[in-house]
């Protein structure tokens, strides 16, 4: 492929990055118009609701679109949805030449745009950057093609994979640097899940913390079978904008259901599996009510459900270089465990970045 071509191509990817955490449940999309060699417009889009790319990109080139070409990385759509199709806006502008980095799995478009596009007499390329593109859109990707939202397993221990000490300490296992870049992840999902066990162990406010006060604050959802989370806990927070639910099972009383509502919450309840709320049907109904990406961030217990479960599809793992040690102390995962080395769970597209003294992995599992 042309060496042009990528460079554009990276650019409107380097723009969609720039609506990380705020387009959700729409794609990250960047988009940059062309004309003589020169980029003459580009834009991105920045919040569900308001403008796509390919329309900031065209506004801000105004006459100069006429006769230009279009990277953009990810399907122009072609439908009406809380705004107008962007492939009529491109024909009308004069667009010439499309080159996107892959189709869109939406049923809506899934290559109708282009189909739309070529009609109208531009000529389309696909599969410029497909791969770091799809890469980028992994949580649209799957949550569009499935129905679930996309789910991050967030772990921080030492390197002997201890998560507290045996007397409960666990402030502060991993670094500074890594408690940021956990903040980060935060700022960039739906919403994060934990267990009643971290809400009455810890007790905490599950918000994003980041330089400036510029995070965005998760739905917070809690696993709690019997609705035992008391009303004082501080994800009942009235200076969050965000959320709060809690998952509970038919075993949780209608006193507490109402005692948790009266706090704020919404109450989800699941059928029971093994006296814990099934996470299938859990993140089902999530993925329904346009949750698209979840960040888990508890305990042994609900670390080793989710993963038997079968719902999480990309482990962050920040490892701190120390040992911890001990028989009592809690570990990242709870449970008999595997018997056969065989059925362990498996990362693979693996990267290693160092934050500070710690390591941070990252992979996707094998499903």
């Amino acid at each position: 492929m042309n060496k042009t071509h990528i460079a554009f191509m990276n650019r409107a990817l380097a723009l969609a990055q720039q609506g990380k955490g705020r387009t959700s449940p729409n794609p990250l999309v960047g988009a940059v118009i062309v004309n003589a060699g020169k980029i003459v417009g580009e834009g991105w889009h920045q919040k569900a609701g308001e403008p796509h790319a390919e329309i900031h990109a065209l506004r801000a080139a105004g006459e100069k679109a006429k006769g230009g070409t279009l990277y953009v990385n990810l399907e122009p759509c072609c439908h009406w949805g809380r705004t107008p199709p962007c492939t009529d806006a491109l024909i009308q502008a004069g667009i010439v030449h499309v080159f996107a980095a892959h189709l869109d799995p939406n049923p809506k478009v899934a290559g109708k745009g282009v189909q739309q596009l070529e009609e109208a007499g531009i000529k389309v390329n696909v599969g410029v950057c497909a791969e770091a593109a799809e890469k980028l859109n992994e949580i649209f990707i799957k949550h569009v093609k499935t129905g679930y939202p996309f789910v991050i397993l967030k772990m921080a221990m030492s390197l002997d994979g201890k998560i507290a000490t045996s007397t409960g300490e666990s402030q502060w296992i991993t670094s500074a640097a890594s408690r940021q870049k956990a903040h980060e992840i935060r700022d960039e999902v739906d919403a994060i899940l934990v267990g009643i066990g971290t809400i009455t162990s810890d007790n905490p406010a599950l918000t994003t913390r980041l330089p400036n006060k510029q995070g965005k604050d998760a739905t917070r959802v809690v696993l709690d079978s019997h609705g035992r989370t008391p009303a004082s806990a501080k994800i009942f927070n009235p200076e969050s904008e965000a959320g709060v639910i809690i998952a509970v099972t038919p075993q949780a009383s209608a006193e507490n259901i109402a005692t948790l509502e009266k706090a704020g919450a919404e109450v989800i309840v699941t059928p029971a599996k093994e006296g814990w709320v099934c996470f299938k049907t859990l993140m089902k109904t999530l993925g329904a009510r346009g949750i698209t990406s979840i960040l888990v961030e508890g305990g042994g217990k609900v670390n080793t459900s989710a993963l038997a479960s079968g719902i999480v599809d990309k482990a962050v793992c920040f490892v701190a270089p120390k040992f911890i040690g001990g028989k009592e102390a809690p570990g990242v995962l709870d449970g008999e465990g595997i018997k056969r080395l065989a059925d362990a769970p498996k990362l693979e597209r693996l990267s290693i970045t160092q934050l500070d003294c710690d390591l941070l992995i990252e992979g996707y599992f094998v499903k």
